[in-house]
């Protein structure tokens, strides 16, 4: 194959336009290519208003082999064009060992389901366990949980079938380098599974909420045809081991608690699991302090901020986003995350008495708003009135959960705050122009109680520095909704270089054990936990 590098085109081009932009670049008659498959697709928006598409593509000619490619390619001396030779993702051949009891698995967020799946798909048949319901049960009980407030705390935004992630955004950029074809061989997979084609190549893919909660029911049905065993509602409570190695363990499921032989454990819980941490604590499997980030969510109208970064055309292009960051002289960072083009504001709590939110957005982003996490990193060192192990973090979590449910009056109303009052460091009365989509509903209030005086210290700092980067974001109007805790877990479950934790035949695994951040890295993180598995 050939790649081009750079290839701009305007806006309202068709793939045809494409092909003959190609065709000039190469020096071709567009009939001689046989196939051109898009790699990548951004939008250059540096010279407002003058916006283009550029892309990546990997070109086929017709009846060409390797040698007349690289021919052509040295004819053109043009650094944007070259050869390109793929090896796609395979995964390792297993080791020789015998297992003396079939692969168990915790959790079916992105680490658990792909885990499952490249082991079922070399013959393994692993049991996986969730403590929350199947996808639809889920979703059911989620949309019960916004309209009533009525919460069940192993059901919910971040407990069952598919992860936190599967009410999110389903973001799919990740930052992790994977030189072994890991990351694409994640979106191959879940286009496989009913992805659109397109998470593919653009720049930055994100699958949808209503999307992913069909692409992870497949997934399922396909480890079941595999001889897989998924059980919903089934909680790990225990671990049995002998001279450092596991042997067993004990789940509480629907019918009571019971025990499973056990030697191999593929641990990924996710980031809320707050009571498998302290099981693990009390069993002595080594853990420790990890940084996370809190905060908010800032929600705008999602026309400013898409005029704001692409000028008098943004109507002609797909809901834009952001990424901003910057560092203040207080020491501290202030950074955007999880940002949600034309979606809503979520209740993502699992326990009562604790307000956490986050944001989601359907595929076809088409709300009137849009909103990102705005946070600020914490440490250890944030963390030492709540002692010095390793839950630490979690207790920090906890405190300011608990006053974001106070501050909205229970229920899991949200406290929320008007910008320019929150600048102001005065309570609001009521919204503006933007008006919230956090449901069951909002407090106006004041966020001063909900965290801690030096993130909103940096908070207000950070506003009018992104305003200047991007136009809009102190708007008066815009809302600040609290808090948002949950960024990435708190914790990190220690393993070697053989993905096991001391007790051997324990693997923590995903973003909740502290190894990924987000649906791509977790997946990945959970294809390497399986090629580990299956090598003994």
């Amino acid at each position: 194959m050939i790649r081009i590098n750079q290839l701009k085109m305007p806006l309202g081009h068709d793939r045809a336009g494409l092909l003959e932009k190609a065709a000039r670049v190469l020096r071709v008659p567009s009939g001689e290519i046989e196939k051109l498959t898009i790699v990548k697709q951004s939008v250059d928006a540096r010279k407002k208003p003058d916006i283009w598409y550029s892309y990546v593509v990997d070109i086929g000619i017709r009846q060409a082999g390797l040698q007349k490619e690289e021919k052509l390619v040295r004819r053109l001396k043009d650094r944007n064009v070259s050869v390109r030779k793929e090896t796609p993702y395979r995964l390792p051949e297993p080791g020789t060992n015998l297992m003396a009891s079939r692969p168990v698995i915790i959790g079916t967020g992105p680490a658990g389901l792909f885990c499952g799946l490249m082991l079922a798909r070399k013959g393994y048949m692993p049991i996986l366990l969730e403590r929350g319901e199947d996808v639809d049960a889920r979703t059911d009980r989620v949309a019960r949980f916004w309209e009533t407030g009525q919460l069940n705390p192993s059901s919910n935004v971040q407990f069952g079938e598919g992860g936190a992630g599967t009410f999110s955004d389903g973001k799919l950029n990740t930052l992790v380098k994977d030189t072994s074809g890991r990351n694409r061989e994640v979106l191959r997979i879940l286009t496989e599974f009913g992805g659109d084609p397109s998470i593919l190549y653009v720049n930055k893919p994100h699958i949808g909420t209503d999307i992913l909660r069909q692409v992870v029911k497949t997934i399922r049905q396909e480890l079941i045809s595999l001889g897989c065993d998924v059980r919903f509602g089934s909680c790990l409570t225990g671990l049995e081991h002998r001279g450092g190695q596991l042997s067993g363990i004990w789940v509480e499921g629907p019918e009571g608690r019971y025990r499973l032989d056990c030697d191999a454990l593929v641990l990924a819980p996710g980031h809320s699991a707050r009571d498998t941490f302290r099981m693990l604590e009390q069993e002595g499997v080594p853990m420790e302090q990890k940084s996370f980030a809190i905060g908010v969510r800032i929600e705008h109208k999602q026309k400013l901020i898409s005029q704001a970064q692409y000028g008098p055309f943004w109507d002609q292009l797909p809901p834009t986003d952001y990424k901003l960051a910057c560092h203040l002289p207080n020491g501290r960072s202030a950074f955007t995350f999880c940002v949600c083009p034309g979606g809503q504001v979520v209740a993502s709590a699992s326990e009562p008495g604790q307000l956490v939110t986050n944001g989601m957005s359907y595929r076809s982003r088409d709300g009137e708003n849009i909103n990102g996490g705005f946070l600020v990193g914490v440490g250890p060192e944030d963390f030492q009135t709540f002692g010095a192990d390793p839950l630490a973090g979690v207790r920090f979590q906890e405190q300011w959960e608990r006053a974001a449910f106070q501050a909205g009056g229970g229920g899991f109303m949200a406290p929320a705050q008007r910008v320019e009052d929150f600048l102001a460091k005065r309570a609001s009365q009521g919204p503006g122009e933007v008006r919230p989509t956090y449901q069951p509903g909002v407090t106006w209030t004041t966020l001063e109680d909900c965290l801690p005086d030096y993130v909103t210290d940096t908070l207000r700092g950070a506003l009018p520095v992104l305003d200047r980067k991007l136009h809009g974001f102190a708007h008066p109007d815009g809302v600040l909704t609290g808090v948002e805790t949950r960024s990435s877990s708190p914790v990190r479950i220690v393993r070697d270089e053989t993905y096991q934790s001391n007790l051997r035949g324990l693997y923590p695994c995903g973003e909740g054990a502290g190894y990924a951040g987000g649906i791509v890295s977790a997946a990945v993180d959970g294809i390497r936990v399986a090629e580990a598995v299956a090598r003994g």
